[in-house]
């Protein structure tokens, strides 16, 4: 199993991000939900979650900006779950804590820590944000009208801007490596939890 622990960075000097993170993860995680988000300190959530494209879906949104630090753990979970994130225990948890710890002291804010394979998909993960740290607010403006299902042709519309001056912004935000890196990175992740819910079992110890 995953279990994602973010923590908000600089809490102590904004306002509290607990709440809109919240409706991301529940968003974001749909029905791969193990165990619901939770607030568990003053500035930090847990979730645990059985399919990894859910997983990657949630660390590319909280890492969109620098204001969370993000670990995944991966690993067993006690059996039966728990109804609360908080009262659960495992390998996951423990491996969470140590990635966000871990990913409070890195630029690209996410860390990974897993009983095999950690290293590796840390690092390509860690790629793919620090692409997305450096698109633009033009080429952010193209990812997310794209995201939402409009064609290259409307999102030109709703800018007010050339088809092509679309297509530019969007080769020089990466867009295209990304959605080709996303599906890999999803097999990378779903190969550290043979468990996960697309091999149709739930990991537990």
């Amino acid at each position: 199993m995953f279990v994602l622990t973010a923590d908000q960075r600089g809490s102590r000097a904004n306002a509290d991000l607990v709440p809109s993170a919240l409706a991301i993860v529940n968003r974001r995680g749909a029905t791969a939900l193990a165990l619901a988000p939770e607030r568990t300190a003053g500035d930090e959530l847990q979730v645990a979650l059985a399919d990894p494209a859910a997983v990657l879906s949630v660390v590319l949104e909280l890492t969109r900006t620098d204001q969370w630090s993000v670990g995944v753990g991966v690993g067993d979970v006690e059996s039966p779950l728990p109804a609360s994130v908080r009262a659960a225990r495992g390998a996951a948890f423990v491996n969470a804590r140590d990635a966000v710890d871990r990913a409070k002291k890195t630029p690209t804010r996410l860390a990974i820590t897993a009983p095999a394979g950690g290293p590796d998909a840390e690092a390509l993960v860690r790629l793919l944000v620090e692409l997305r740290d450096r698109r633009s607010p033009e080429g952010w403006e193209v990812y997310d009208l794209l995201a939402a299902g409009h064609s290259q042709r409307e999102a030109a519309e709703v800018l007010g801007i050339s088809q092509g001056a679309v297509s530019l912004r969007a080769k020089a935000a990466g867009l295209r490596a990304e959605e080709a890196a996303v599906p890999a990175l999803e097999r990378v992740l779903g190969s550290l939890d043979p468990g996960d819910a697309r091999g149709g079992a739930q990991r537990v110890a």
